[in-house]
């Protein structure tokens, strides 16, 4: 008896060991948000941080204040590029290999032609990823192709969640998992149901409502009819979901459209007021490619709009092409919806509320086949050279997804050991990227959660794994981040006042047991940094004095605290503003 007691004792040991949150090591870029240059033809160094993991980074220049001049124009070969209403960029750097730490990225003042930047004002960019490091286990859970999940990191005021939210639809039931639980403890994945109407199929992504994430909505159709619509469902926890009947029009927010199911339209997802999906089926042979808005609080049809200029070629499916190339992958950040298509180069970010305003402010940028990234048939030996809509050839794009300062992503199969294809704000392509170790197997991914969680990096399969790791399924994570600020000409600005006060993520986060909070005043004055628990007591103040405008820093010190989430609120005149760290122990 003894025995059993000791073994029982030592078993709960060794389980209890291995079972611990997930904690990414989290990629952070600092650089001076204001840099002076005289635009002389000198080298321009700029100091740029990088905490915790090792990165390989892009530095880009773009245009800054020329968004309203700049109106639907399309450049580039075969005028790959279609930007509307946005700031462009003029220069993409070749990569950078940075170990953590202090390092230096440098620019000449030429722009992508080689030729001199006329002195001005432009908004500099920096993106990065851990190219070195290999990928961390998040989850058991199998990722998701965008087609049959969604991954959510805010809440309905913007701010992050505690637990950033993996969703994954299977054929009738949705499995939901909170990222930062114990990876390996498949007793968290939460299940729940979904029931049909007879003669009723399912669309692919499933979205959550953002008020509290108690509801989900679904794309639902009739096979093969012109029947298509949203239905939303109350979650019940590891039960069965309940259709909300008092939500559109009884139960369904329709639309007029075919409707086949399966991957061949995008989903649904949310801004928090609207709902959008688009219809962009590429197995019929008549042109329809559809984008939807809808009110998220009771289902009213807002707005629909025609995308067939776009997504539809009735040129390419006279010489073997489909005649649509998609959407079926979609994803919404900062008022801004992302389409892709796997069987299509097109990849495209919209405006919905623009559209509301002015239909000319819906599109903000299209990437056609011309720049070589996620191009069709561009090889000399191509049947079809340049056909863009073409699912026989790769790369297969499964997946799009954007950080906060609108740099998008999707993974990129049939293309050799890479793993993303990047593109910039205006759709810009920097071409593609490789994880540590990644071989030219599918992959599907990315899903990247940038809302300033302890989670923030990209999610995607370990596919790269599959012939060496037979525990390569689930959800994996690769850290990344991006940053932006200004390159000015003028004397005195890099110093000046900035325009609007700012509190910054803290670095590193999580963290132990000392982290950097960055802030930026846009006048001088009193400023009050305190450091609350989850129960609401201050536990520390770290400034309370007067300080200057600008940018500045204060390090916090937690060892003589417990281990958990914390929260920092800066006040500063009519400017307050609160966010949430982790330390770990």
């Amino acid at each position: 008896m003894k025995k059993l007691v000791v073994l029982l004792a030592m078993f709960l040991f060794v389980t209890s060991a291995f079972a611990a949150p997930f904690t990414p090591p989290i990629l952070r870029l600092s650089a001076d948000s204001n840099i002076h240059y005289d635009f002389d033809g000198s080298e321009l160094s700029i100091p740029v941080q990088v905490s915790n993991t090792p990165a390989q980074l892009f530095f880009l220049v773009f245009t800054k204040g020329q968004a309203a001049t700049i109106q639907n124009v399309r450049n580039g070969f075969l005028t790959w590029h279609q930007v509307n209403n946005l700031d462009t960029c003029m220069y993409v750097s070749p990569a950078y290999n940075f170990d953590a730490g202090a390092n230096t990225v440098t620019w000449s003042g030429l722009d992508a032609d080689g030729n001199e930047v006329e002195a001005g004002d432009y908004t500099y960019y920096m993106w990065a990823f851990d190219n070195q490091s290999s990928k961390v286990r998040a989850s058991n859970v199998e990722f998701p192709r965008q087609m049959y999940g969604y991954l959510f990191d805010t809440d309905a005021d913007g701010m992050p969640l505690d637990n950033p939210i993996i969703l994954r639809k299977q054929s009738a039931y949705i499995q939901k998992w909170l990222i930062g639980n114990d990876p390996l403890d498949d007793a968290l994945i939460e299940t729940c149901a979904y029931n049909l109407a007879e003669g009723w199929g399912h669309g692919t992504a499933p979205c959550l409502a953002p008020s509290g994430y108690d509801y989900f909505y679904m794309e639902v159709g009739v096979s093969q009819t012109y029947t298509i619509g949203i239905q939303k469902f109350k979650w019940i926890p590891n039960g069965t979901s309940e259709l909300q009947t008092d939500w559109g029009e009884e139960g369904l927010s329709p639309w007029s459209a075919y409707f086949s199911g399966g991957n061949a339209d995008t989903g649904v997802v949310t801004d928090g007021n609207y709902l959008f999906a688009a219809t962009g089926n590429h197995y019929i042979n008549y042109a329809e490619a559809l984008f939807e808005i809808i009110d998220e609080s009771d289902g009213t049809h807002i707005d629909e709009v025609d995308i067939t200029e776009w997504w539809s070629s009735a040129e390419e499916q006279a010489l073997g092409g489909q005649m649509n190339g998609g959407p079926n992958a979609i994803f919404e950040r900062n008022g801004k919806v992302f389409l892709s298509c796997h069987c299509s180069c097109i990849k495209q970010m919209v405006d919905p509320a623009g559209q509301l305003e002015d239909p000319d402010l819906f599109p903000n940028w299209v990437n056609d086949n011309g720049d070589y990234t996620f191009d069709h048939n561009f090889s000399d030996t191509a049947q079809n050279p340049w056909m863009c809509n073409d699912y026989n050839v790769g790369p297969y794009t499964y997946c799009i997804s954007a950080d906060e300062n609108l740099f998008s992503a999707c993974s990129s199969y049939d293309m050799g050991a890479v793993s993303l294809g990047v593109m910039a704000p205006d759709g810009t392509g920097m071409g593609y990227v490789a994880f540590a170790n990644e071989t030219a197997t599918s992959k599907s991914g990315p899903f990247i959660v940038d809302g300033g969680t302890p989670y923030d990096g990209i999610y995607n399969d370990n596919t790269s794994a599959r012939d060496t790791d037979p525990d390569y399924p689930g959800t994996w994570f690769i850290a990344q981040d991006s940053i932006k600020g200004t390159i000015t000409y003028q004397i005195g600005v890099a110093d000046a006042a900035p325009a609007a006060a700012a509190l910054e993520q803290n670095a590193p986060n999580p963290f132990n047991p000392t982290t950097t909070i960055s802030y930026t005043l846009a006048d001088a004055g009193e400023v009050t940094i305190d450091v609350f628990n989850v129960a609401g007591q201050k536990v520390d103040t770290l400034v309370n004095e007067f300080k200057e405008a600008g940018r500045h820093s204060v390090v916090w010190n937690g060892s003589d605290l417990s281990a958990g989430v914390y929260f920092y609120t800066i006040k500063s005149g009519d400017f307050t503003k609160t966010m949430k760290m982790t330390l770990l122990k």
